[in-house]
């Protein structure tokens, strides 16, 4: 699974925003801006974006908060084309959401799209997403797919999961648009 998001995402850049919305119905944007809305960032908060791909995440964030935005991604490819928005991103890290460059507790919030299918062990990614994250800080997602992994078998990563976490509630928003998109907020110990 790992490997398959480097062969996937080599050479479609350019057309992915669009691929994007055509797989998901016309509904990527809608569930995009309820992922945004989930973050509700300050203008001082940093935000890790991993799987930034073309950076359209990052840019909702960086247009509706002005919060400092990092953002992530293994695929060069995709990173070329979010370095063409100018001026949203604090920097720009290639690197995998497994083993992620940072220290602990840096960062106020983090996103994620369409990762968790990508991973060999979600369980684990997750555990790696949620340590650079600060106490009371939020992790928000999308993902979509054939039913198989339900999204509440992704939200059952908890405090089990999680050694530092004294409790992950992890709930699926509800209304128009918002199928999909889930959000933690943790408090550490």
């Amino acid at each position: 699974m790992a490997g398959d998001a480097t062969r996937i995402f080599t050479g479609i850049a350019g057309s992915y925003d669009r691929v994007a919305a055509v797989l998901s119905l016309g509904q990527d944007p809608r569930w995009r801006r309820a992922l945004v809305d989930v973050i509700d960032a300050r203008p001082t908060d940093r935000v890790l974006d991993v799987a930034t791909g073309t950076g359209m995440v990052a840019q909702a964030l960086h247009d509706r908060f002005g919060c400092a935005v990092v953002g992530l991604d293994q695929s060069a490819d995709m990173l070329r084309m979010a370095r063409t928005r100018d001026g949203v991103f604090e920097s720009i890290v290639e690197g995998r959401a497994e083993h992620l460059p940072f220290n602990s507790a840096a960062f106020d919030h983090l996103t994620f799209t369409y990762l968790l299918r990508y991973v060999d062990d979600p369980a684990t990614t997750m555990c790696e997403l949620a340590r650079v994250v600060k106490p009371g800080g939020r992790v928000a997602m999308v993902e979509f797919g054939v039913p198989g992994v339900s999204l509440d078998d992704a939200g059952q990563v908890g405090a089990e999961h999680v050694p530092h976490a004294q409790g992950v509630n992890a709930r699926e928003l509800e209304g128009p648009g918002r199928a999909g998109v889930r959000a933690w907020r943790s408090t550490w110990s």
